[in-house]
């Protein structure tokens, strides 16, 4: 009776551990749910960023990162096959750190990259990722140069010579006659870049521009030089091919000079009203070009701006639009491919190319029926707005 007790307890004793032993393994395929999404055990496609989390540049970082976490969620939430996983370091807008970014996405397993948010680190990163033939589709870097000879570099952002060439088409129709100067950072790509572009189109149309003034650096604490020569030369409308941090110095600078033109930027300045510290009140009338009007009355626009608001606290910019709207078109192409999570970047890459230059579409917050060519060029309609009462208002 004992040794038959002892015999039935080794034996279930035996059961029970393999048992667990099973279960402890079981888990090899399971990646967990990483910074964003990804049910355990279930395929997991990784989704790679890198942008500007602090730092001056910050607010287009983290917009992109949170609508891009909404984007993940509600797809994660209704996709079977595989689930996202989405990551983003902080380069701080730096090219030099946009490399350990990205080899830190690397180390950790990135499938696709969406981003460099800012035009420089992403010049920088998008080598990076030409060589090692990871598709890459940027919400917001926005230089031609970004896309230059790589033929897996895509932008959500309208490039800048299109931003420079309707932004002087714009102000050619709408306000003919005016005298028009222009404050651009001259160090920069992203700025130089739409101002050339600017330029070159409003003169052809028969304008001319009363005063260009350059400045090295955005860190620039200084623009009275630059004002001065804008109000001495009678300009009424201040072009603005700038990021909103140098924007909101001029601004204010502007008023305390008692100069008052009517300020017209572009995406760049999309932000302006979140920046902590700014009197809002500075920005009445300013005018700039964007994608994304958040206080559009458009249904998509509007269930995107109560989630965001919902889990943020905060109403979005473009730039979270930007981020929401890459996540989502990344998802569309890779499924419109056929594509599987455990396939090499190599193949993913070629299969994603043939999809965006072939005619794939996609309806976003950011513009309808997006198309893209074989440049990276993304071919969508801009919305030109003018700020009151701390909202935008379209024109």
């Amino acid at each position: 009776m004992k040794t038959s007790f002892v015999k039935k307890f080794m034996v279930i004793a035996l059961a029970l551990a393999m048992v667990f032993t099973f279960a402890a393994c079981g888990g090899s395929n399971d990646s967990g749910s990483g910074d964003d999404g990804g049910e355990a055990g279930a395929a997991v496609l990784k989704i790679g960023s890198s942008g500007p989390l602090t730092g001056g540049a910050s607010i287009y970082g983290v917009a992109v990162k949170q609508g891009a976490e909404i984007a993940v969620a509600e797809i994660n939430a209704q996709e079977s096959d595989f689930q996202i996983e989405f990551k983003m370091e902080d380069d701080e807008a730096d090219g030099e750190k946009s490399v350990n970014t990205y080899n830190q996405l690397k180390d950790w397993g990135i499938q696709i990259m969406m981003g460099t948010v800012t035009t420089g680190a992403c010049i920088t990163a998008s080598a990076l990722t030409f060589e090692d033939r990871v598709f890459e589709l940027t919400p917001s870097a926005s230089s031609a140069d970004v896309t230059a000879g790589k033929d897996n570099v895509f932008q959500v952002c309208f490039t800048d010579p299109n931003q420079g060439i309707k932004a002087a088409d714009y102000i050619a129709e709408n306000f003919p006659g005016q005298k028009v100067g222009v404050i651009y950072n001259n160090s920069d790509p992203y700025s130089t870049g739409i101002f050339n572009n600017f330029k070159a189109e409003f003169e052809s149309k028969g304008g001319e521009i009363a005063a260009a003034e350059k400045y090295p650096d955005d860190t620039n604490a200084d623009y009275s030089a630059q004002l001065t020569s804008m109000k001495s030369a009678g300009a009424e409308i201040v072009f603005l091919p700038i990021y909103y941090t140098p924007a909101s110095v001029i601004m204010k600078q502007a008023k305390d000079m008692n100069y008052a033109p009517v300020f017209f930027g572009v995406d760049g300045m999309d932000g302006i009203l979140d920046m902590e510290g700014f009197d809002t009140a500075l920005a009445e009338g300013v005018m700039l070009m964007t994608p994304f009007n958040p206080w559009s009355t458009d249904e998509a626009v509007a269930a995107f701006v109560e989630k965001y608001q919902a889990t943020y606290n905060e109403v979005p910019n473009q730039f979270a639009a930007d981020g929401y709207d890459a996540i989502y078109a990344l998802y569309n192409a890779f499924k419109a491919a056929g594509l599987s999570t455990d396939q090499p970047n190599e193949e993913i890459c070629d299969a994603m190319i043939a999809q965006f230059t072939g005619g794939f579409s996609y309806d976003g917050l950011t513009g309808a029926a997006m198309t893209w060519n074989d440049k990276g060029e993304v071919n969508k309609t801009p919305v030109v707005c003018v700020i009151e009462g701390g909202i935008y208002v379209d024109r």
